[in-house]
């Protein structure tokens, strides 16, 4: 073969190499996006097929979590927030753009989603109408929405809170949020913001024990499944979980005695 021939074949095998490449890399920055029928596992929380995406910046009240109205009396803003984001969904379908790992959750991502039809995201709308606090966006623009619903005293705001995070982590001296929040009865806010016995959301049954011999494994505490020995014993758990995965998601490993042997 001559060297103009050879050169030649050099350079038709870089060009399809290429074109393949690039085939390749737009097939995954197409995988990055997706759309799909939304099921809403929590107030910032979206499963489309067998993935589930945390909303980008969007920070909602736990399912398990209760709050303090304006009337001083205490409702399932947790619940509400997942009712309100299905609400905002409306059966249709939903895209998510994938714009990172979620370190907090366990193996899910965040994105940036938004409903066929609308020219405003999932996570804009929540945090505008009070049901969900702006925190630590990677790419979502909700610090504005969050700024319009404090103002407005929308949502959540009306009444009393404490941040999701603070929640979570059983912070029960965490910063009080919300107009309806009373210096004076700081105590007695707290109490019912933490009660001793959490209410089980409807078909939430698993158990959470916050445990400081949960963050040798690197979690923050242990779940119970119905079945375990140890679950008829977890008499006030810290948290109720839905599935495992929740639970997991939310720092949570299985108690031993829950491990079916190898």
């Amino acid at each position: 073969m001559s060297f103009r021939s050879a050169f030649a074949a050099a350079r038709a095998f870089a060009l399809v190499s290429f074109f393949a490449l690039s085939g390749v890399l737009a097939t995954s920055g197409a995988a990055s996006a997706l759309t799909a029928a939304a099921t809403v596992r929590d107030g910032n929380s979206i499963q489309l097929g067998d993935v589930t995406y945390r909303l980008d910046g969007v920070d909602a009240p736990e399912l398990d979590q209760v709050c303090i109205d304006d009337h001083a009396d205490p409702w399932t803003c947790g619940i509400e927030a997942r009712d309100q984001l299905a609400k905002l969904i409306n059966k249709r379908s939903v895209r998510c753009d994938d714009v990172g790992p979620e370190k907090s959750f366990g193996k899910r991502h965040r994105a940036i989603c938004t409903a066929e039809g609308d020219k405003t995201t999932l996570n804009e709308q929540l945090v505008k109408l009070g049901f969900a606090v702006a925190r630590e966006p990677i790419k979502a623009n909700v610090k504005p929405a969050a700024g319009e619903a404090k103002t407005a005293s929308a949502g959540i705001w009306k009444g009393c809170f404490v941040a999701p995070q603070d929640f979570r982590s059983g912070k029960k001296d965490g910063a009080l949020l919300g107009a309806a929040c009373r210096q004076d009865r700081d105590k007695e806010i707290r109490a019912v913001l933490f009660p001793e016995e959490l209410t089980m959301p409807p078909s939430c049954s698993i158990k959470g024990k916050l445990a400081v011999r949960a963050r040798v494994t690197g979690n923050i505490g242990i779940y119970h499944l119905r079945g375990c020995p140890s679950y008829p014993a977890t008499t006030k758990p810290d948290r109720w979980f839905c599935s495992e995965d929740d639970a997991q998601a939310a720092g949570f490993r299985k108690a031993y005695n829950c491990r079916r042997p190898k």
